[in-house]
């Protein structure tokens, strides 16, 4: 039985985000042990404990989404809500976990990466519920207004189209590859102010 090559990207991901999580976190201990000598108070030390507590949550979400992930490997619920609100905190996305219990990191990362994708359709904000249905997911974005780029969603559904892509818009090109490496197929929704996506 052939051997499956390994994915160099994911792996590039997965060690990237592992080799900045230690210094982000000794950076995240500095900032409170400043703050609790009393030594720095006020807006300059709030802007860096933001800023740090940012880092982290966007490294925890990037490694899930970028990161190598098999076949035999969960994610509980704790670890995903956690990383979503600590990623969303007093921004205009926001997403509402419907899920409970442990899951497939293949299929979370999965989630992540459309989570992406809706997140591009709402520069001014937006709500996404994600559910868990049987067999099914369903990711459910609702914004006031809705920029999809049509070329971009054909992506998901269709793998073999070749738009242009920029650096920021990458999550369209890895959602197809991931739905695949889990045998799934993206079924797209939109309309004005409703973009869903199934698998």
């Amino acid at each position: 039985m052939p051997v499956e090559p390994p994915d160099l990207n994911a792996l590039i991901g997965s060690r990237i985000c592992h080799d900045l999580i230690s210094p982000l976190g000794a950076i995240g201990n500095g900032v409170e042990l400043i703050a609790m000598s009393g030594r720095a108070d006020g807006p300059e030390m709030n802007l860096i404990t933001e800023s740090v507590e940012n880092a982290n949550a966007r490294i925890r979400f990037f490694r899930v989404a970028f990161g190598a992930a098999y076949p035999d490997q969960a994610i509980s619920t704790s670890e995903v809500v956690g990383t979503l609100r600590d990623l969303t905190k007093g921004g205009r996305f926001l997403v509402d976990w419907q899920v409970s219990g442990s899951m497939q990191r293949q299929e979370v990362k999965l989630v992540f990466l459309l989570l992406q994708c809706l997140e591009s359709a709402m520069p001014r904000g937006g709500h996404v519920a994600v559910r868990h249905l049987g067999q099914e997911w369903a990711l459910t974005g609702e914004a006031e207004s809705l920029a999809i780029k049509p070329d971009l969603w054909r992506l998901l559904s269709s793998p073999v189209a070749k738009p242009h892509l920029e650096a920021a818009e990458v999550h369209f090109a890895l959602a197809p590859l991931a739905a695949a490496a889990i045998d799934r197929h993206l079924v797209v929704e939109s309309s004005d102010r409703m973009a869903r996506v199934r698998f």
